[in-house]
């Protein structure tokens, strides 16, 4: 569809709406999520949904609601978060951080006795410790999943490429703590979550520091050897001793090209890609190249400043992580509208300069796309559900639901 068409489209959709508006393009989404179950399937592994790059109901409920053996629940980020879930319906529930709060182990715990697949992450033998007294307060047993560091290190530790999350490294380091748990009564070994961020979080295509990506393009190719390596030597150690994992978690989006190669993974995870935020624009994978944008957000021009200028209401979303020109939200149509370096996106105005040719009236929506998907939802109380050029649905985000789990 032509560019112009498109933004014919969403301002037909748009129509009436109070802006701003955050809306899903639900055609996109589906394309997106037949193309995730396509190259997951392929591999015979299974496809767990990232809660927190969704954070509404209703899109979780469509896109587990295929009934597809390929999709297998849900990857949380907190516990509070899981047992609201829970309550909508929704089974096999991983909180992916370690949680350390008596009052969110306590909903761990009933959901367990509730007959709930409930898994926690844990990293050390603090955490261990604190689930299985309180899953023992409970007359319960918690699945543990051991949450490991699958940075890439070199020159013994001084050089860490990745993220800094877990102490668990080296095969030895996980069989320790996962006979530590076997030793343990009430928590028993479900698996391995062991993500690669260095790989999935790494664009290698990137307009803002050009000069980067080969050196970001080659820590990919020797991070995706390396892991391969040391988490197949991880569930090797850990079968030989006795264990049977009900499940060995890796990759992101941006990494599902390599770690679906990998036969000791038995599933990999996914959320943003289900949208395409515009972080998603500067990778090379084939895969994420093959996804389409779905969601974004829409703010109405209110002032005109200059002649080659617009103003827009509202438009603070930046994402999260390390600041730069790549977290603020791009705008996208209608096209040749661009953020000032000096103001870019403002909590309650965002000003744009108009490109040659562009003609924009007060009233107009512009259309952004959010860097990242799911946090700009926890400024919308509801999203707009679009097919072709009508809003078919409105729904609620957690935060319109009252919830706010950070």
């Amino acid at each position: 569809m032509a560019e112009s068409e498109s933004y014919a489209r969403l301002r037909r959709a748009l129509a009436g709406e109070r802006l701003p508006a955050a809306f899903v393009d639900l055609d996109a989404l589906d394309r997106n999520l037949e193309r995730h179950m396509a190259r997951v399937g392929a591999r015979h592994k299974t496809l767990r949904v990232a809660s927190k790059s969704v954070r509404v109901v209703a899109v979780l409920r469509r896109l587990l609601g295929r009934g597809s053996p390929t999709l297998r629940g849900l990857m949380c980020f907190a516990a509070r978060e899981a047992e609201f879930l829970a309550k909508a319906g929704f089974d096999d529930l991983l909180v992916a951080y370690p949680v350390w709060q008596e009052s969110d182990l306590d909903a761990a715990a009933r959901l367990a006795r509730e007959g709930k697949i409930i898994r926690l992450a844990a990293d050390c033998r603090e955490g261990v410790e604190r689930v299985a007294r309180r899953a023992n307060e409970h007359g319960v047993t918690l699945g543990v999943v051991l949450c490991v560091d699958m940075s890439l290190r070199g020159l013994g530790g001084r050089v860490h490429l990745g993220v800094r999350r877990s102490p668990l490294h080296s095969p030895d380091q996980v069989l320790a703590l996962a006979r530590y748990v076997r030793d343990s009564r009430g928590v028993r070994l479900d698996g391995l979550l062991a993500y690669e961020a260095q790989i999935a979080g790494l664009g290698d295509d990137s307009p803002f520091e050009p000069w980067q990506n080969p050196l970001k393009g080659a820590i990919r190719r020797v991070s995706a050897r390396e892991i391969a390596g040391r988490r197949r030597a991880m569930v090797e150690a850990l079968e030989r001793d006795g264990f049977s994992l009900p499940l060995v978690n890796g990759g992101g989006t941006g990494s599902l090209d390599t770690t679906l190669e990998e036969s000791s993974v038995t599933e990999v995870t996914a959320g943003s890609g289900f949208f395409k935020p515009h972080l998603f624009d500067y990778y090379k994978s084939r895969h994420v190249r093959s996804l389409e944008p779905a969601s974004f957000f829409a703010l109405e021009v209110t002032r005109r400043p200059a002649p080659d200028m617009v103003t827009c209401l509202g438009g603070g979303y930046v994402a999260s992580g390390a600041p730069g020109p790549d977290k603020v939200p791009l705008p996208w149509l209608p096209r040749g509208l661009a953020l000032l370096p000096h103001e870019m996106c403002g909590e309650v105005q965002t000003p744009l300069a108009l490109g040659p040719g562009v003609q924009v009236a007060l009233g107009d929506p512009i259309v952004f796309r959010p860097a990242k998907a799911g946090e700009p939802f926890e400024r919308f109380t509801e999203v707009l559900l679009l097919s072709g050029d009508r809003v078919v649905d409105r729904v609620p985000t957690y935060r319109g639901e009252g919830l706010c789990f950070f």
